[in-house]
């Protein structure tokens, strides 16, 4: 495969979509080669994003799977749940590589995902072929790939600040109580009361409670990494920023283990992953921090006293929890430096 890799983004004009062509704008390997949209098909893009105007110079394409075969070499799907369980088989029996960011692919039980999503799953062979790429976690089994579904973002949050911990057995699964915030963007673009202004300003809600679809998927990886079948607890919060999020987390501690024995823990789980910053001891992370980048910035609070920890991750639920991770799937599945293309600096403030 000669010259840049030509990528297209079904979704284009939802905020996952748009945020890949701002970081794919930027990675010297990849040309974007088609923007698609299926409710603003034939529109200049810039119609309902100015801010790419003389950025991104194109009208929204339809979804032709054929049509789209014919101009990319790579497709990310940022599509609604329920739509890639249906668009992503023909794209990749056109021989296209894919890499899927709705969630339609990450639960490998099939009833699980209807039980969960209220969507007929996926063929299961291809819920068998998805890769699930949590880079820092399976990121070897994205070499080479031709499909890797990209995790949710609250899973993304919460399971790089859960798994070292996990796998080394300190602390007790069974225990494992999750506190989440997310930002409204984390909601989509679309238009409905939950998000509308007057509703979020100056408010501040839990929502989907013990019924978000994030769960099966934080339960299925953490069962895989310890063997064992794990339930958590798993509370949602609405938070009146646009940007970020915070997964707060409580477990109780298998044995007596100190904050700076956590920090070490982890510097070492995570060596070599730079997206992954562990604070110092007593130091916790706040979402301003990671704003903007593809960082997972965690920190630590053990509790003697209780024998709990708490533990606190942060993302940025647009980048490290959506489209920054895709591009980061995308950069291991081609043998790339997995940093390539997403040197970036949070934004502060």
């Amino acid at each position: 495969m000669g010259g840049k890799l030509r990528a297209a983004i079904v979704g284009s004009t939802g905020y996952g979509g748009v945020e890949l062509i701002r970081l794919l704008q930027n990675h010297p390997d990849i040309e974007i080669t088609s923007v698609i949209s299926s409710s603003s098909a034939g529109e200049p893009i810039e119609l309902g994003f100015p801010h790419l105007t003389g950025i991104v110079e194109r009208k929204l394409d339809g979804v032709d799977p054929a049509e789209i075969a014919g101009r990319a070499d790579v497709v990310f799907t940022a599509t609604p749940s329920g739509v890639s369980g249906k668009l992503v088989p023909q794209l990749l029996e056109a021989g296209l590589k894919v890499v899927d960011l709705s969630g339609d692919f990450r639960l490998k039980d099939g009833a699980e995902y209807e039980q969960w999503y209220k969507h007929t799953a996926p063929p299961e062979a291809y819920l068998e072929q998805a890769v699930y790429g949590l880079c820092e976690v399976y990121g070897e089994r994205a070499a080479g790939a031709d499909f890797i579904s990209n995790p949710g973002c609250y899973p993304t949050a919460t399971l790089l600040g859960l798994i070292p911990a996990v796998e080394a057995g300190w602390i007790k699964p069974e225990s494992i109580i999750i506190d989440a915030k997310s930002g409204v963007s984390g909601s989509g673009r679309g238009a409905n009361l939950g998000v509308h202004f007057a509703e979020v300003n100056e408010n501040f809600k839990a929502y989907k409670v013990n019924k978000h679809q994030h769960i099966p998927e934080i339960e299925q990886v953490l069962t895989d990494i310890s063997g064992e079948k794990v339930t958590v607890t798993f509370t949602t919060h609405l938070v009146p920023m646009t940007r970020g999020i915070m997964s707060t987390m409580y477990a109780g501690m298998n044995g007596n283990y100190s904050e700076q024995d956590f920090v070490e823990l982890y510097r070492k789980y995570y060596s070599g992953r730079p997206f992954v910053r562990i604070r110092e001891a007593g130091v916790l992370p706040a979402t301003k921090e990671v704003s903007g980048s593809n960082y997972c910035d965690i920190g630590f609070s053990a509790d003697a006293r209780t024998g709990r920890v708490t533990i606190v991750s942060v993302i940025d639920n647009i980048v490290k929890g959506a489209a920054g991770q895709a591009i980061q799937n995308l950069n291991l599945m081609m043998g790339w430096e997995e940093t390539r293309g997403l040197g970036y600096t949070p934004v502060y403030p």
